[in-house]
């Protein structure tokens, strides 16, 4: 599936992100709770598919590598990441009121 557009929700969270670019650090990120992407399937079929929470914010990460962006590009203003050792001691699971 390849996504041509995308259309975000104005409701965001942040939560904690890990990249397989640097994948020594996590990065706290906004991101829109629901996102509709418009893609084209493999037939050649134009749908516009919407995704929410946990899918929503990996789907935006993997939307913005096509655009060259990185999450750390997303830290808020004197915000840092965390390096891994450090997250492993306090991280959690995404959670979106009382879903994982």
């Amino acid at each position: 599936m390849v996504v041509r557009g995308v259309v975000a929700s104005t409701e965001t969270d942040a939560q904690y992100e890990g990249c397989l670019s640097f994948f020594d650090v996590r990065c706290l990120v906004p991101r829109p709770l629901v996102i509709h992407g418009e893609h084209t399937e493999v037939t050649g079929e134009k749908k516009i598919t919407i995704f929410d929470r946990g899918i929503a914010r990996l789907v935006s990460h993997e939307i913005d590598h096509l655009h060259g962006v990185l999450c750390r590009d997303h830290l808020v203003e004197e915000t840092q990441p965390v390096p891994v050792e450090q997250y492993r001691g306090t991280g959690q699971t995404w959670s979106y009121n009382g879903h994982s």
